[in-house]
């Protein structure tokens, strides 16, 4: 099946290309190209400093993160940003943050709002969270905008693309809005087409699938199960009630004007060219604006930086599986085995909840290894002993792991992971897929002879270099990524 996205209402970003006639043509030194840029950015600070961005990102570690980088960036162009997390995700980001400095020079203020549940609600029920937010947060949204908007006015929100319902409350208050989308291109694309899956009877109205098939909307792109679509989370209700809020909002977000995703070009082209008013800006990492690893739910543990500084260069396998992905103890215990047999040195975050039941992290850990609870990733993968990357493939941990070109061993746990599994080991060539027995279970053999093959794979290592290199090509001057921001700043300075 072929989806397509019918976008009319595409924005045309033009550069004006002046002509100079010169007779004599001087090429600038480097000295006269770094005053230059210095006087660009001195000259495009004391604009920003008029301005003041409102964040608002969906309530979860992968989107929150990358959110909070993106107003980072903002901020550090001497804008005033105010970021707005949930009342529950805010105590824990700021007990994370604890004994850390902030961002030097940045202005990010953090303040939120109430999402609607109870204090002892589970809010990693996806279903229910979306549910108490439509009917809770759109009014203390519009009540917090108004009480800032008295002494610091805002001039334009940034919303999340999965809380599209800020659209109304934005226009409302008569002020501008943008859209990030923090996962893939493609992942918007197949939310966008949501009707047509419907139309073409691979999905009920509710979103369940009516028949098995494979779905992909390019002809190199990444391979869709509709087993696997990016609302399945949970149980039946909590699946219908994630995909009545993502038909929703998704329905509102395609009608704001400015889109950025957290993505580079090259890396999904063909979709890009479905999806044309979706403009990448990626990769947006800690360090290479900051120097901060981001809002963490968790405190990291920077310990294993040291750890990693007495390993040999590429020989740690280096296992983290975010901040939702839940494992069974006999899982858990198969993969300690696993790592074990590798006989490499392995770094492995396990978070708390990591496991159905209650187990001592340290119970996994050898000579070889060094298990933490949550880690500095970018800095992590941009460890030179760092050799492979067993990843969930959340998108966040996939553009991390491209930008250091990191192989990865692809271990996907739910909604949009398994596309992301197919961009890495499919469209990318840069990983390998782990395979379960017929009891559900990734054995520790199949485990360690995956790592083998994947670290004897010159092909595969080559090409995840050359990956790394399209994405330093897009952040500098001049490259993709780097000149769509720069035009979205521009239109926030207007």
């Amino acid at each position: 099946m072929n989806l397509f996205y019918d976008n009319k209402a595409t924005i045309d970003i033009s550069y004006n290309l002046v002509q100079h006639d010169h007779t004599k043509h001087v090429e600038p030194t480097e000295e006269d190209k770094i005053a230059f840029s210095l006087f660009c950015f001195s000259n495009r600070k004391r604009k920003m400093e008029n301005s003041h961005v409102l964040v608002l990102p969906f309530p979860a570690q992968g989107h929150v993160n990358p959110l909070m980088h993106f107003a980072w960036r903002i901020a550090n162009l001497g804008s005033k940003v105010t970021f707005v997390n949930t009342d529950f995700n805010h105590k824990r980001v700021l007990s994370a943050m604890a004994g850390r400095n902030e961002p030097t020079g940045s202005d990010v203020n953090l303040v939120s709002i109430p999402d609607g549940m109870d204090p002892e609600d589970d809010r990693t029920d996806i279903g229910k969270l979306c549910e108490a937010m439509l009917i809770t947060m759109r009014k203390k949204f519009q009540d917090l905008i108004e009480d800032i908007n008295k002494n610091h006015p805002f001039t334009c929100i940034i919303v999340d693309g999965t809380m599209g319902w800020a659209r109304e409350v934005a226009d409302k208050l008569g002020i501008r809005v943008a859209m990030f989308w923090p996962a893939s291109a493609a992942i918007f694309c197949q939310l966008a087409n949501i009707s047509n899956l419907n139309r073409d009877g691979y999905i009920d109205s509710d979103g369940f699938a009516i028949k098995k098939h494979k779905i992909q909307i390019s002809p190199s792109g990444p391979i869709f199960d509709s087993d696997n679509l990016a609302w399945k989370v949970g149980n039946a209700y909590s699946q219908k009630a994630f995909f009545k809020y993502i038909e929703r909002v998704m329905e509102d977000s395609q009608l704001i004007e400015w889109q950025l995703c957290n993505s580079i070009h090259e890396l999904e082209a063909e979709v890009f060219s479905l999806v044309p008013k979706l403009l990448p800006i990626g990769p947006l990492l800690a360090g290479y604006d900051t120097g901060n690893s981001g809002a963490q739910f968790w405190p990291e543990d920077s310990s294993c930086l040291k750890w990693l500084d007495r390993q040999p260069s590429q020989s740690v396998i280096y296992v983290a599986f975010g901040s939702l992905t839940i494992f069974d103890q006999s899982q858990l215990q198969e993969l300690a085995l696993g790592l074990k047999l590798t006989n490499k040195p392995f770094l492995w975050v396990v978070r708390p909840g990591n496991s159905t039941q209650e187990s001592n992290p340290n119970e996994f850990e050898d000579s070889h290894g060094k298990i933490i609870s949550w880690a500095p990733q970018q800095k992590v993968l941009s460890h030179p002993a760092i050799a492979c990357f067993v990843s969930h493939c959340g998108w966040n941990s996939a553009i991390e792991g491209v930008s250091n070109g990191v192989p990865f061993l692809c271990w996907p746990y739910f909604t949009d992971q398994f596309v992301n599994k197919s961009y890495i080991c499919d469209v990318w060539k840069i990983g390998l897929g782990l395979d379960k027995d017929e009891k559900g279970i990734i054995t520790k053999e199949e485990f360690k002879q995956k790592v083998e093959l994947l670290l004897g794979d010159k092909i595969t290592i080559k090409k995840a270099l050359e990956l790394k290199q399209f994405a330093e090509d897009n952040i500098r001057e001049g490259g993709q990524s780097s000149t769509n921001f720069s035009n979205f700043i521009k239109w926030v300075e207007a």
